[in-house]
């Protein structure tokens, strides 16, 4: 995965030092492209151990419309657990007492996740992350409250209407963004059929290079699949369109090590032959072959 390898690279030489919200800092870029052939093999990082489990499982979340983490804490998934967490602290007034990533706030944590898994209460009281993604790929509110599944009509579109060019959808509902934990980051994305094969272009609006984009690149590759398998195409490729490319000043070092390793071959992606409805899709639909990544980076979130 060259193609990524350069866009590390480029951000790292030639970004622009600035400010961020979460107070970190970052280097960042203003637009760039990747492209990923689907055809050449799944295009998940090798130059370092990305965890698959967790981005399928992501994936499984928002396809089912769902905006609360039980289901990912559930499968052991916490990608998502910080959010919510630190909502938790603010609004109880407890962010002095718990300071960001020290050892009270780790254990902190913990019990909070502890207690999503064991509480149905409290999981629907803390664990929901507002009208994210799930809520607005699958129930889009109108201003006469009714819904609009878009996963659904895409789904119809590109088998009555392949060569439409409205096979769109949209993360980024104005409405909605103040009540969201996270405005979403990757927030459009259309298909696009040719030849007997299926493409997807993603805008990314915010993208958080050593962290965020090897997940964001498996995770719409992966949509990609699910969908032109339910749609009767092959796989095309995955194209990939960024706005604010950043690398955090805390991920210098570890983009340094990743840089320096050598990629490999990419694995295979297959999926259950008998999957024919999105609403029976489960993780055992999933295949990974041949997956051999040099060893994972650890490396803080930034929140």
């Amino acid at each position: 995965m060259r193609q990524y390898l350069n866009l590390l690279r480029h951000v790292k030489e030639n970004g622009v030092e600035r400010a961020d919200r979460t107070g970190v800092g970052t280097r960042g870029v203003f637009g760039y492209q990747t492209r990923y052939n689907l055809q050449d093999g799944f295009p998940l990082l090798t130059t370092k151990k990305v965890f698959f489990r967790g981005i399928a499982h992501e994936l499984i979340w928002f396809l089912k419309g769902d905006t609360n983490i039980k289901y990912l804490v559930d499968n052991d998934v916490h990608i998502w657990d910080e959010w919510p967490f630190q909502n938790y602290l603010e609004t109880n007034n407890l962010s002095e007492q718990y300071p960001k990533y020290s050892e009270d706030w780790q254990k902190k944590k913990q019990e909070f996740i502890a207690n999503l898994k064991e509480d149905a209460e409290f999981a629907r009281k803390w664990g929901d992350l507002g009208p994210v993604y799930g809520k607005q790929w699958r129930r889009w509110e109108t201003p006469e409250g009714e819904t609009i599944d878009q996963i659904a009509r895409v789904l119809r579109d590109l088998v009555h209407k392949p060569y439409s060019r409205r096979h769109v959808i949209s993360a980024w509902n104005v409405a909605d963004l103040e009540t969201m934990e996270l405005p979403p980051c990757h927030c459009l994305f259309q298909f696009y059929v040719e030849d007997g094969k299926l493409s997807c272009q993603l805008y990314q609006r915010s993208a958080d290079v050593f962290i965020g984009v090897p997940f964001n690149i498996a995770s719409y590759a992966l949509l990609t699949h699910i969908i032109a398998h339910l749609t009767g195409y092959q796989v095309g490729e995955f194209i990939h369109t960024f706005g604010d490319t950043h690398l955090y000043f805390n991920h210098v070092e570890q983009a340094e090590t990743q840089l320096e390793r050598t990629p490999r071959e990419l694995p295979r992606l297959t999926l259950n032959e008998n999957l024919s409805s999105l609403d029976d899709l489960s993780y055992d639909d999933i295949h990974l072959e041949g997956y051999d990544p040099h060893p994972a980076i650890k490396a803080p979130i930034a929140v």
